[in-house]
């Protein structure tokens, strides 16, 4: 066809196809990721044939792996980390060690060569954290206690997947994995980099890096152009220093996640996140080849049906023995019934690598399709499930589940948000500052560093980030939140707010300040109950005050 004879032409196509096979998806209430694959699978060489622009889509697919790496490691705060505590350790290294044992065994048993078998149980081990958090998002349980738990042992499966890359890739520089390189030189070699790389991370995070930072946070725009050019920059350089790619970015994400702008920088990445792994699932379908795959049914199947069953099972008889009560554990268990996007680039790695086949990677893709596509069903419909097999758990709850009674008592005392203010110039930030001191639980959010720099000095709790981006207002602790406070000058950002917090489903009261009447009225046009009019009511309050003065004065004479 001769309009699909430029690149151009061909991505013009291929975005057009995965929009609507995207919203077919959607409606299912599956992942679009597996329509990307699918996408990918009907436009190769296995389908119409409809793909030649490979180099540049292969390009992409880099930069969006880079990107996904990048914002795992802006998410991997070393406060968060701290505050992850035993249970998320226990039970993500746990499930990490029983999937790669048992699988490992299962997939010998299967035929596959020792190489093969080390990179397919590993893979198993992942599971989809950006999946995970979009669902239990849309569920409302991402602050609940599974979600919480679920988020703190998805953090230690990206650690891990991280330490995986990085000592597959070891290989590369030691004689191969066929046993030509002595198992200490490889654990010398990893050893000797982690340290190195440790001391850099370590100078950047502690001087250069958060002054760089602040400069760029001066515009949203160059912020985002940063971030971007800051994990392909280490995704470069740490392939270069015998690292792979998404470990280098991993590190680039990990180096800015302390800084008070991480939330803006993984808000504004999300959407180009999405967008580039796209290109990632298109090239990964299309590469494909259904020749090979016939004698991967039978195993797929098998493994998934290890995937579905087994990783949930030890992760409730984990928290089970810490003290967690059976629907805790059932339903954070559900949260590890799939393998992830990981789980390809980490397969696609070892091909690149050249120690496994392409027939592994198509191994991994139909274990991923299987066990990503139940496990969103097993997800979205928890509560009914654990209704009917509650009775069959009772084996995975001590008598007493003393851990999971200590955290209610601790949530019960614990502080709560309860209200937020967007906008924290003079009049926003006074706002919160006299919110503060009259005992209400107040925080604040702005898009001004300098602003935000200032109210941290005065020990005041603020956030860095844009009150019109979605994904960034749904970061914060809405669930917790019974009011939030605008005080945005500008309809236009008023409106971007509004539609935020109605996509993050919340359900408190909306105040908002306004400047003139024609404001006031579309704010309450919108559903803002209460509206404030700062010249209006310090007029009030002067009058009032200035009446009083009159009056005493007159008495007095």
């Amino acid at each position: 066809m001769t309009f699909l004879q430029s690149p151009f032409s061909e991505f013009a196509l291929f975005l057009l196809i995965c929009a609507f096979a995207g919203a077919l998806f959607v409606r299912l209430r599956q992942p679009v990721l597996i329509a990307y694959i699918v996408v990918g699978i009907a436009l190769g060489p296995t389908g119409f044939g409809l793909v030649a622009a490979h180099d540049q889509i292969d390009l992409l697919a880099q930069i969006g792996v880079t990107v996904l790496l990048f914002v795992v490691g802006l998410k991997l705060d070393l406060n968060h980390l701290r505050r992850i505590g035993t249970v998320a350790l226990a039970t993500g290294l746990g499930q990490l060690g029983f999937t790669v044992a048992f699988g490992f065994a299962l997939i010998l048993l299967l035929g596959k060569a020792p190489m093969e078998a080390l990179y397919v149980a590993v893979a198993l081990t992942f599971s989809s954290t950006i999946i995970i958090v979009k669902l239990l998002s849309d569920k409302r349980e991402i602050d609940s206690l599974h979600g919480r738990i679920a988020v703190g042992f998805l953090i230690v499966q990206d650690v891990a997947v991280v330490i995986a890359m990085m000592a597959m890739s070891a290989f590369r520089g030691s004689g191969g994995p066929d046993g030509q390189a002595a198992l200490g030189d490889v654990v010398l070699s990893i050893a000797w980099r982690l340290g190195a790389v440790a001391a850099l991370m370590y100078v950047l995070m502690r001087w250069p890096l958060p002054k760089v930072v602040a400069a760029m946070a001066r515009s949203q725009e160059l912020l985002l152009v940063f971030a971007v050019a800051w994990g392909v920059a280490l995704a470069a350089l740490g392939q270069w220093a015998g690292f792979s790619k998404e470990a280098g970015a991993f590190l680039a994400g990990f180096s800015l996640a302390s800084t008070p702008y991480r939330e803006a920088m993984n808000a504004r990445l999300t959407g180009l996140r999405d967008f580039l792994l796209l290109f990632f699932f298109i090239d990964l379908g299309a590469k494909l080849d259904f020749s090979t795959l016939g004698a991967e049914i039978a195993p797929a199947i098998l493994l998934s049906l290890f995937v579905l069953i087994g990783n949930p099972l030890i992760v409730m008889a984990i928290m089970g023995y810490m003290g967690y009560r059976k629907r805790t554990g059932f339903l954070a268990g559900l949260t590890v019934a799939q393998i992830s996007e990981f789980s390809i680039v980490f397969v696609a790695m070892g091909i690149s690598l050249g120690h496994i086949g392409v027939e592994t990677l198509g191994l991994t893709t139909l274990v991923g399709l299987v066990t990503i596509t139940v496990s969103t069903y097993m997800i979205l419909y928890s509560q009914p499930l654990y209704a009917r097999l509650a009775p069959w758990l009772t084996v995975f709850e001590r008598q007493r589940p003393f851990r999971e009674l200590a955290v209610e008592r601790q949530r019960r005392s614990g502080e709560q948000v309860e209200a937020i203010v967007f906008g924290l110039g003079r009049y926003g930030s006074r706002l919160l500052a006299q919110l503060r001191a009259a005992g209400v639980e107040a925080i604040g959010v702005d898009f001004d560093p300098e602003a935000v720099r200032e109210l941290r000095r005065q020990r005041l709790p603020v956030h860095f980030g844009d009150g019109e981006d979605p994904d960034f207002v749904g970061s914060l602790p809405l669930t917790q939140a019974r009011w939030v406070i605008t005080t945005f000058p500008q309809w236009e950002s008023n409106r971007a707010l509004l539609h935020a917090l109605q996509a993050a489903q919340f359900n408190g009261c909306i105040v908002g300040a306004v400047r003139d009447v024609a404001h006031g009225r579309a704010l309450e046009a919108a559903g803002v109950k209460y509206i404030l009019n700062p010249f209006d009511d310090a007029a009030d309050h002067a009058a009032q005050r200035l009446a009083t003065q009159i009056h005493s004065k007159e008495d007095l004479s």
